[in-house]
């Protein structure tokens, strides 16, 4: 297939200035955020925040959500061309905003630098190098379906390949919230999770602590578990007439 007619026929330069622009735009908020809450610059530990203000972050993330996902609700006819949509604008927007941070803040100084990933359900934090690498193969994994899609050789996953992309992905979103999770088990704040922004004792465990050790193994795993169940995909969908 002409790579130029590929291009066109997935929208891929209205699709890319949409997530590009989204990037940008969530880094800009979160440069707002840093200057009043970290003018001296975002590092562990975290500072105290109001409790409205971490709702407001709740639905700033859901919202974001929401619109790539309604995004690539629109831009498709079938499940799959959907979610290949949504897993290229989420890996493109990931990555700009990263580099809008870098632009406006010089910010991350690596791409070792640990972050706050997501706040839902709970805190998720790992090094920069981390998410950016899972955009990287979301991107990818959207090609390859969106070139499988126009084979017509790609209409829908097994259970087999779902539960490959699932565990993998289950896999390194573990690594992203062990820390916090070990937090909230080892005290006990999980019978009172709604009021955690309220709680001192909770508050204060927060604001001295500092993740050090991210667990690159298991992390790898889950990655190599996703492009093993890409693979398969692949694999599976070549024999297909």
């Amino acid at each position: 297939m002409n790579l130029i007619r590929f291009i066109r026929t997935n929208n891929y330069i209205p699709l890319l200035i949409f997530a590009v622009s989204m990037g940008l735009l969530e880094a800009i908020v979160v440069v707002y955020i840093r200057e009043l809450y970290y003018p001296e610059g975002f590092e562990f530990p975290l500072k105290e925040l109001p409790k409205w203000l971490i709702v407001v972050e709740w639905t700033r993330e859901i919202t974001t959500l929401l619109m790539l996902g309604s995004v690539g609700w629109v831009s498709g006819k079938t499940f799959i061309k959907r979610l290949s949509v949504f897993l290229f604008l989420f890996g493109i927007w990931d990555i700009t905003y990263y580099a809008g941070l870098k632009v406006f803040l010089n910010w991350p100084e690596s791409l070792l630098t640990w972050d706050i990933l997501f706040l839902i359900p709970i805190t998720w934090v790992g090094p920069v190098l981390a998410p950016i690498l899972c955009s990287i193969l979301m991107i990818i994994i959207s090609f390859i379906f969106d070139f499988l899609i126009s084979k017509n050789k790609l209409h829908k996953l097994i259970p087999l390949e779902w539960i490959l992309l699932i565990a993998g992905a289950a896999i390194i979103y573990y690594t992203y919230t062990v820390d916090f999770g070990m937090i909230l088990i080892k005290g006990n704040f999980l019978d009172d999770f709604s009021n955690l922004a309220e709680n001192p004792q909770f508050i204060k465990i927060l604001t001295f602590w500092i993740p050090a050790d991210y667990n690159w193994g298991l992390f790898a795993l889950g990655f190599v578990v996703i492009c093993i169940g890409t693979g398969y995909i692949v694999k599976r969908t070549s024999s297909v007439s």
